[in-house]
């Protein structure tokens, strides 16, 4: 006999808490047309690292700097000694728009260092994504390597969807065909009442007070847009595990937006 839902009952009734597998720290959505704030649930104001999700902006970076041709080209060979914790997906010659689907670290590290730092860091602050601190791990010279990754660079909810409404109405400092390029690779899928959304994942592990990777708690964003008809919304969700769990965050951050998404949009 299962006695635990019988433990946690008794320790509700006694009044102490039973540890949450998983907590979202914010939920937003806004109007891409407007800027108006359709739903704002939680901490939506305070920085994190963006993982993952920094791709989007790099790949209009990369496209803006010629580094990016098109969803196909250029195809970078996997080499020795290249981040390979992605798994066989990641030891695969890749495509933009094969990096973007298995968000592969070590593609987005070699348009890095064809910018170089002071590129990169001009692109961030002129895109005002966040901090714009590209600087990485101080002391580690790893600006390039993965100054996104639980580092320097940190960016908030609310930040992510400003960034994320310039982009879909083409209002960055760059030409209206690298952020269309970067657009056009973004994961998309079709959801409920009509809805096609895109967007990115991020995960990247807390940090423990003596520096160290916190592996229990990572963090897990889920940013995009999505549109019908000619409305286009943005949104991003944060959320962080509390103990370890099976699944990446960051996919539960993606399916818990997207299947609530269309309800929120319904009664705005």
């Amino acid at each position: 006999m299962d006695l635990r839902p019988f433990a946690a009952g008794l320790l509700l009734a006694a009044g102490l808490a039973v540890p949450a597998e998983a907590r979202t720290i914010c939920t937003i959505v806004a109007d891409a047309a407007s800027d108006a704030i359709i739903l704002e649930q939680g901490d939506c104001k305070t920085r994190v690292t963006p993982a993952s999700t920094f791709k989007v902006p790099l790949a209009v970076m990369g496209y803006d700097s010629g580094f990016l041709e098109n969803a196909e080209e250029p195809v970078l060979p996997f080499m020795k000694g290249y981040p390979e914790w992605g798994g066989e997906n990641w030891r695969q010659p890749t495509t933009p728009k094969r990096w973007l689907e298995y968000s592969v670290v070590w593609y987005s590290q070699r348009i890095t260092e064809f910018l170089g730092y002071e590129r990169l860091r001009d692109y961030a602050e002129a895109f005002d994504y966040g901090n714009a601190d590209m600087t990485g791990d101080p002391g580690k010279n790893n600006s390039l390597e993965r100054s996104w990754i639980a580092s320097s660079l940190k960016i908030s909810p609310r930040e992510q969807v400003g960034f994320l409404r310039k982009l879909v109405n083409r209002e960055l400092p760059v030409s209206a065909e690298a952020m269309d390029a970067a657009m056009e690779i973004v994961e998309g899928r079709d959801i409920a009442d009509g809805w096609r959304a895109q967007g990115k994942t991020g995960m990247a592990y807390s940090q423990k007070p003596d520096g160290t990777r916190n592996y229990g708690r990572p963090w897990g964003w889920y940013v995009g847009w999505a549109t019908r008809n000619d409305r286009t919304v943005v949104f991003a969700r944060l959320m962080q595990d509390e103990t370890k769990q099976e699944t990446r965050v960051s996919l539960r951050a993606r399916d818990g937006i997207l299947a609530e998404l269309p309800s929120i949009l319904a009664r705005n």
